[in-house]
């Protein structure tokens, strides 16, 4: 900070971040520290490169003016990032309700009487920021295993214990039991699956037929009882019949 009796200036050097085909703007602060108006000018050595506004202005007492210097956009950059480029902040005591229209170079004029302070100011380029190099997965303290795969394909992780239980624990809760307890393809095990069902159907109605020539005899056996009793003989239809449900349910047996 530059302390003068009028006007106290900050920063005294301006900072620039440098890059190629860019503006880049730097604040100035001006603070009046005296009871009387202050009016201002802000000079350059070059100045086609640098745009300030407001390059001329009056500081109310006790009050702060802010400063905008923007360097217009540059196609080289300087050599080892030094500038020469220089600013010069004229400060006056000026005349309570002094407007910037009313701000002329003889008010700066040290030989007309005024008080008139100067204050120069240095031009520093800085080289731009650089962003925050990439932090390896897990290395923060206190933060959570996270596992990583690298280039050969393997799996690189701080707790090889999670891994594993969320591994089985997938396994377990998403994947179908019978892709994990069989090794086979699941096109072999929905087959199998398939000719087990019909089995089991093919023995259910193997079975019921069973019972069902079974109950036929005993029916047999009885209507030929009582035909000994009554007429002494069976029906010859009645025995073509008989003869043809039990060719029919022998065929569904097999």
């Amino acid at each position: 900070m530059s302390t003068g009796e009028l006007l106290s200036v900050e920063p005294q050097e301006l900072q620039f971040q440098f890059e190629l085909k860019k503006q880049i703007c730097c604040s100035m602060q001006l603070r009046n520290k005296t009871e009387n108006h202050v009016a201002f000018k802000v000079k350059t050595t070059n100045p086609k490169k640098y745009c300030v506004r407001p390059n001329t202005g009056v500081v109310l007492p006790h009050s702060t003016c802010e400063v905008i210097v923007t360097m217009q956009s540059q196609k080289e950059a300087p050599l080892d990032m030094q500038c020469k480029d220089k600013f010069l902040l004229q400060s006056a005591v000026a005349r309570p309700g002094t407007t910037p229209k009313d701000i002329t170079p003889e008010l700066f004029n040290k030989d007309s009487g005024n008080q008139v302070e100067e204050c120069k100011l240095k031009v520093n380029y800085v080289a731009p920021r650089q962003p925050p190099s990439p932090v390896r997965e897990g290395s923060e303290e206190g933060s959570s295993p996270r596992a990583s795969i690298s280039e050969n394909g393997t799996i690189n992780t701080t707790d090889s214990t999670a891994v594993r239980f969320c591994f089985f624990f997938s396994l377990f809760f998403c994947v179908p039991r019978g892709y994990i307890e069989s090794p086979e393809k699941p096109s072999e095990v929905i087959s199998r699956a398939t000719t087990s069902a019909i089995i089991a159907k093919l023995t259910q109605e193997k079975n019921f037929a069973i019972q069902q020539s079974n109950k036929l005899h005993q029916e047999l056996e009885l209507l030929r009882r009582q035909g000994n009793k009554s007429r002494g003989g069976i029906p010859f239809m009645y025995v073509i019949l008989i003869g043809l449900l039990g060719i029919l349910l022998g065929y569904l047996v097999k």
